[in-house]
């Protein structure tokens, strides 16, 4: 009984050393949150009700979080400004018109700042996209900074030629340009997946800063074109403690996923199903 009570506290003690490790590993990073889409209609993962999202605001503000954008992320990584003491970035994909609809309205509800990648072919095209008129009054309130998405969102993994790559980073990059008379300085990649190609072009069209949606921390580095994230997830009844779990279990949580998602990719799905993910 002796030895097993030393193994055990053994165990305790060297597994609470391996979480302070990775909380301190992580204590500079930023969490950058990605959202898709807010509406009261659609049951799946990539969307949350109204009330979910306005919960989730309403628990960045009283928890202390301040919301920074992209720019002053980077201001600070490069020594022309400091980052707040609890900051968050707040990320949408793909430019839903529900975000206009709803999360416009609950981000002047809490005076919160976003960036909305859109995907410019689909905008002033489909009735569940955003409009120019739409996207420009958000951007002309300061509160949002619309970004690209690139041209058609489709994937630089099955983009063979680099013409067309170049057209998908580029053209997005013209159109925002174009149509609300501002620069266009970040990118998240469809599906947040890149490729060594596609990260150079980004850089020599004159892009900032790429996202991926590779869930953990973003931290202070060179490669400023591959910003891991923190997706959330809707179509939970436990929601908003998914989202607390996921936003400041991150540094437990993040290698966790990546372990999980080498066991699928080596055969062993079975095993990888034993690990819960928030």
């Amino acid at each position: 009984m002796k030895k097993l009570v030393i193994f055990l506290a053994v165990v305790v003690v060297a597994l609470s050393a391996f979480l302070v490790w990775l909380f301190e590993r992580d204590a500079d990073g930023v969490p950058i949150l990605s959202y898709h889409r807010v509406n009261d209609i659609d049951s799946d993962s990539f969307t949350l009700t109204v009330e979910q999202f306005d919960a989730q605001m309403k628990y960045l503000v009283d928890d202390g979080f301040t919301v920074i954008t992209p720019d002053e992320l980077l201001n600070a990584w490069e020594g022309k400004g400091k980052l707040p003491k609890k900051p968050v970035v707040i990320t949408f994909d793909e430019g839903s018109v529900d975000n206009y609809k709803n999360v416009f309205p609950i981000l002047q509800k809490y005076n919160l700042k976003a960036t909305i990648f859109v995907i410019t072919d689909n905008v002033n095209l489909y009735p569940n996209y955003l409009t120019w008129d739409q996207a420009r009054e958000m951007q002309n309130s300061g509160l949002v900074d619309i970004e690209s998405h690139t041209l058609s969102n489709k994937s630089f993994k099955h983009i063979y030629s680099r013409d067309k790559l170049w057209d998908q980073i580029y053209g997005s990059k013209q159109a925002i340009e174009w149509y609300l008379k501002k620069s266009a300085k970040f990118i998240a990649y469809p599906e947040g997946k890149y490729t060594v190609e596609a990260e150079e072009l980004c850089k020599e069209v004159g892009y900032r800063a790429g996202f991926t949606v590779d869930y953990g921390l973003a931290r202070k580095d060179p490669k400023n074109y591959v910003l891991d994230r923190i997706p959330i997830y809707g179509a939970n009844s436990h929601t908003l403690f998914r989202f607390k779990m996921r936003l400041k279990g991150a540094p437990i949580v993040a290698p966790l996923m990546r372990f999980k998602e080498s066991l699928i990719k080596d055969g062993n799905a079975e095993i990888a199903d034993l690990i819960p993910i928030p």
